[in-house]
């Protein structure tokens, strides 16, 4: 991806930081990445964070750890003291919901009646936290999403742009969803894409490969590159550095190509055991982080299914 020279140094100084969760997320640093338009991104808090601002205040999507929602709103702090407005939350992972509380508390507005933000959020959402199992930590109510959808989409206007939240079903889980800042030309994905590390595919939360393609592809759908496949909209993953269409391409292709490789070896009547043994992931395992036979796992899975 070839961006203006102080935005890819950023870049380049912060693409290890999205994935490495800090030791104690009270003291995380956090990192602000202004991206184009109204649009920041966030680094360090658990999970990348978007930040649009303007007069009407701030929208977030996703809110990274409790722990570092202080850490988060100083972050927010230094480029806009404008009130929470709107949080988006993406998926239910507790890094991308964990702040939700703390940050309604700490970033209402003040006058003349400290109002509450709306949290949007696919339905699935509420209703993986309404069923979480008792061994887990509940998420408290205040930090719940109270403006759930159900649909293919939900829109609205704030900050005097054009904000569409797509419901990727079936991917990373099955209440995923992406957020598109048409006037900034950026896009959120939370971790139906992940630059530089193999996906996650929940299957105990609807998860599933087909979804993850299909929710990739749709990616491509919105973004344009400006340039010779550079440039254009700019895309904030879940996790990792800053990114555009060049790079989903990429990530898309690799997905699909596990996922072609896997299956080819279910229809010659290999178990699971030996297709991680046939490594189909081997010439990626380099390139990409995280568990190479967890990923072809939850493939072999989700196709067996």
């Amino acid at each position: 991806m070839k961006l203006p020279v102080a935005l890819f140094l950023a870049c380049w100084a912060f693409s290890s930081l999205g994935w490495a969760q800090q030791p104690d997320p009270a003291n995380a640093a956090i990192h602000v990445l202004p991206v184009q338009g109204g649009v920041y991104m966030l680094v360090g808090g658990g999970a990348n964070i978007t930040v649009q601002t303007a007069k009407d205040g701030v929208l977030l999507v996703d809110t990274g750890l409790a722990q570092a929602a202080p850490q988060i709103l100083a972050a927010i702090r230094t480029f806009s003291n404008g009130p929470i407005r709107w949080v988006v939350n993406t998926n239910a992972d507790r890094d991308h919901i964990g702040g939700n509380e703390a940050l309604v508390k700490l970033g209402r507005s003040p006058v003349p009646v400290p109002t509450e933000p709306r949290i949007v959020a696919d339905l699935a959402v509420q209703e993986w936290l309404a069923a979480l199992p008792a061994n887990e930590t509940p998420v408290p109510g205040p930090g719940w999403p109270n403006d759930t959808y159900s649909t293919p989409y939900k829109d609205f206007f704030f900050n005097g742009e054009a904000i569409k939240v797509y419901h990727i079903p079936n991917a990373h889980t099955d209440g995923d969803s992406i957020v598109f800042f048409r006037r900034s030309d950026v896009l959120s994905t939370g971790d139906i894409f992940t630059p530089d590390r193999y996906p996650s595919v929940d299957l105990n939360r609807g998860g599933g490969v087909q979804g993850l393609i299909d929710g990739l592809n749709q990616i491509l759908e919105i973004t344009v590159p400006m340039k010779y496949q550079e440039g254009g909209t700019y895309v904030i993953p879940g996790h990792g550095r800053l990114c555009d269409e060049a790079d989903v391409v990429e990530f898309r292709d690799m997905v699909t190509i596990i996922r072609d490789r896997v299956q080819d070896l279910i229809k010659k009547g290999m178990s699971l055991e030996q297709v991680k043994a046939a490594k189909p992931s081997l010439d990626y395992d380099t390139q990409y982080s995280g568990s190479p036979d967890g990923f072809v796992e939850s493939i072999y899975k989700s196709l067996k299914k």
